[in-house]
């Protein structure tokens, strides 16, 4: 497992743990986020990626293990951490019935950021999120995209070392998908530590470094090219007319010998093979009697790698 950053962290996080009750939400979390780095989150439901944020951010106490940002103890000091950094949770607490301009001059306020620098600032970010014109309009009839840009806008206002979001795009439309992530690439040229739970798979492809989060523990952590490079075997795609035969060729190829996983990709079946050269003509020997068929070498996205590192740790 590779989980030190490229340069002085910005973030260290040492055997984090929590508990609710039985449930073992987090379990002996360890990683490192660098100054310019984003750095992503990505499990299931429940494998504990706002549990971790939460603990990051203050908001919640670990039972055991040290968070440090900015070099500031988060455990020991979650006021003066708070900051250096900012949390944008899944639902961002902005107010409704305030517009644009006063939902941004309420959280600039809230950090005690000066009127002068308020104001260069937030014409700063406007303008970088699309959003300059719409000063005046209600929070509460934006569009979903901006929504969330205005969030962001709001979590910037005080120019935090440290940027912590829970899927910040999950329901957002693609325009401004796109749109949120170029400012988070223009935060990360500046040096801002971006550390980001995702569940788009595309979006996991862009951070710099990757945690692989699976019932509360941290199963692998590297970039996006390194944790591909560590998938075994070689992958297939398979594709068939309809989703009927789509189904069908995944039951039957998952029976071959050779085949080490399937998984249902959209418009085609991913299968992944111990030996390409000998297992391709195998699979169409099985299949020949779908037609059409196309079987070709692919690339494996960050989901494939997902379920094949995690179907190797359990022994399956």
């Amino acid at each position: 497992m590779s989980a030190s950053p490229p340069t002085p962290a910005m973030v260290r996080v040492r055997d984090l743990q929590r508990s609710f009750g039985d449930l073992r939400a987090v379990q002996g979390m360890s990683f490192e986020v660098a100054s310019g780095e984003i750095f992503g989150l990505v499990g299931p439901d429940g494998a504990g990626k706002t549990t971790t944020l939460r603990m990051l951010a203050g908001v919640l106490r670990p039972d055991a293990g040290g968070i440090e940002v900015d070099g500031i103890d988060v455990r020991a000091d979650p006021e003066g951490a708070k900051l250096r950094l900012s949390y944008m949770p899944q639902r961002f607490g902005l107010y409704e019935d305030l517009t644009v301009a006063e939902n941004i001059r309420f959280h600039a306020e809230l950090f005690g950021v000066p009127r002068r620098s308020r104001l260069q600032r937030a014409s700063e970010l406007l303008q970088a999120a699309g959003l300059q014109g719409f000063e005046a309009r209600l929070a509460g009839r934006l569009s979903g995209g901006m929504k969330q840009k205005l969030g962001l806008i709001c979590a910037l206002m005080h120019t935090p070392r440290v940027l912590l979001l829970d899927e910040p795009t999950t329901g957002v439309d693609p325009v401004s998908r796109r749109d949120f992530w170029g400012i988070l690439y223009r935060l990360r040229e500046t040096g801002v530590a971006i550390v980001m739970a995702t569940a788009y798979m595309d979006e996991a492809e862009r951070c710099s470094r990757l945690a692989l989060l699976h019932e509360g523990r941290l199963r692998y952590c590297d970039t996006p090219q390194g944790l591909k490079a560590r998938m075994p075997g070689t992958l297939l795609a398979l594709s068939a007319g309809t989703p009927t035969a789509l189904r069908t060729v995944r039951e039957r190829a998952s029976a071959l010998p050779g085949v080490l996983g399937t998984l249902l990709m959209g418009d085609r079946v991913h299968v992944r093979v111990d030996d390409a050269g000998r297992r391709l003509p195998e699979l169409r020997a099985e299949l020949g009697d779908v037609d059409p068929l196309r079987i070709e070498p692919t690339q494996p996205g960050i989901e494939d790698v997902f379920v094949a590192l995690l179907e190797q740790g359990s022994g399956r």
